[in-house]
This record gives C-alpha cells, structure tokens and sequence, in this order.
C-alpha cells in the first residue's frame, strides 16, 4: 500500500475522463513508460505535444502531489513482472482454462488494489472507525454484498454496526446519526444514485462519512469525509456477480478489519474468544 505503484493503473482508468490536453500526456505514458520516467516535465510535455503546465494539471487530475510522485509511481509498475490483462471466458471453454482465468484476475484485482490503496486514508478511516458509537455500512445490489460482510466481522468486535440495502431503512438509520457515529457507502463505480444520496444526508448529520469506490471522482466519493479506492480494473464482458469489483471491496473490508484489530488488539481477541465461545454454546 506504499506510494511506489499504482501509476499505471490510475492512468488507464482515468485515461478517458480527462481534458483533451491531459488526456495526450496519459496516453503518450501508457504507450512511452520507460521513457516517460525518464524525462521532466518540460521535455513530457514536448514529447506529447502540450506542455509542462499541462502535465502538473495531469498529476493533481489523477491525486498525485506531482509529477515526481507519478513517475516514483509508474516506476514502481515497471519493476514489476509483465501485468497479465483481465481475461473473460470463451464459448464452451474447458473448465480448467476458466478456473485459471478467474484466479489470475482475482490475484490481478487484489494486487492492483493494494497499489492504488492509500495508506494516510485507511489510516484515518481506522480512527474514525476506532472511535465510532455506531457504524452504518450502504451498499447496493452486489455492493451490498460487501456491506454486509463488513457487518458481520465488526460486529464480532462488538462494534455497533449495522447494513442496509433498502434505502428507506438506511435514511432512517442515519436521521438519527450524528458526530460520533460513521456511515460507510459502497459503490464500484462511486455514482450509485442511493449511496450518494444517503452520505450527503449522513453529511448533513454531521456524521463521519467513508466511501469504498473505484479510483477518481464521483458522486460517492466527493460526499466521503474519506475515501478509499479499489482497483480500477475493467471488468470482464461476462461477470457473474460484479466479480472483480466484489472481490476489491471484500479485500478492503478485510483491511480495514485487521487494520481495527491491530491497533486495538487485546480488545479484539478478547471479543474473539466471546463470539466463538458464543457459537461453540449453541452447538453443545
């Protein structure tokens, strides 16, 4: 989760949503990178046909404190072993190529996610979470999947957490919110209607808001105190379930989970112990 990779990544999902000018420099690096880290902005900005403003606007466009960042970033790819590309399934394929299909896209997601996850932000989602009187985690259709996996394993630790997939439950949950209590929305592609609806509301409340989102701006995410991205991976023609995506936000639930766990760790294996002394009752 380090600041050293992740360059390639962002650039090709946030390649098409940006200004014309911007947009030549991210896909002269997407084609150039080697080159690109070599050079300064002036000379990137020769090679692209635009210029060195240009390319400082590109680095803020996509998050990064500049262009030195970008390049540490881009440079970080490159050491790694050759990305292998999502792939989808053929008609009639043997069942062997597909289980070998879906676990390198799964291992491309859950990399990708790890480079672009920012570590100051997790941080201050983890205090917040910390701190929190009540937790509600939003998400909707396969999101909801995620919302309430994260339920269940804060609520092991005895945190007063709730999900909700029925907006009219959820606004009614978060009327009653305020400082002290966390609403987290869960959308892949951040502008699920829903969720941006029901973190502005939560804003309004004054209540701590944290959005699981793809990389870039969105509804979602500019309603989010704090925001925490997933990988930025196309999804493939035929997914069952929003797969790539499902798995980045189960990956992130997780982190946050272990991040809460560990600095708050005695207490978390005493809350352990209870819950499976809980199940083990049940089952005499």
């Amino acid at each position: 989760m380090s600041h050293t990779k992740g360059g390639l990544v962002i650039l090709k999902e946030m390649v098409n949503s940006l200004p014309p000018s911007e947009r030549k420099i991210a896909e002269y690096i997407l084609k150039n990178p080697e080159e690109s880290i070599l050079l300064t902005a002036l000379m990137l900005g020769e090679r692209s046909k635009t210029s060195s403003a240009a390319v400082i606007r590109l680095c803020k466009s996509l998050g990064f404190s500049g262009f030195q960042e970008l390049k540490i970033r881009v440079a970080g790819d490159l050491q790694k072993q050759s990305v292998t590309e999502y792939r989808d399934i053929e008609p009639n394929e043997g069942f062997k190529n597909i289980i070998d299909k879906v676990t390198t896209n799964t291992i491309q997601t859950l990399k990708e996610t790890a480079d672009i996850l920012s570590e100051n932000n997790l941080k201050q989602a983890v205090q917040e979470l910390a701190k929190a009187a009540s937790i509600i985690f939003i998400g909707v259709g396969a999101s909801y999947i995620a919302a309430k996996d994260a339920e269940q394993k804060f609520l092991r630790i005895n945190k007063n957490a709730y999900s909700f997939s029925d907006v009219h439950m959820a606004a009614t949950s978060i009327a009653n919110k305020g400082p002290g209590d966390v609403v987290v929305g869960i959308s892949f592609s951040g502008e699920t209607e829903e969720v941006a609806k029901l973190l502005k509301l939560a804003k309004h409340k004054h209540t701590t808001t944290i959005s699981i989102t793809k990389y870039g701006n969105s509804s979602v995410s500019n309603h989010s105190d704090i925001q925490l991205h997933t990988s930025a991976a196309k999804e493939a023609m035929l997914r069952s379930g929003a797969t790539s995506s499902r798995i980045a936000q189960l990956q992130v639930i997780d982190i946050l989970f272990m991040c809460l766990a560990s600095v708050q760790y005695n207490e978390t294996v005493q809350h352990l112990d209870e819950t499976r002394e809980a199940i083990s009752f049940l089952e005499r």
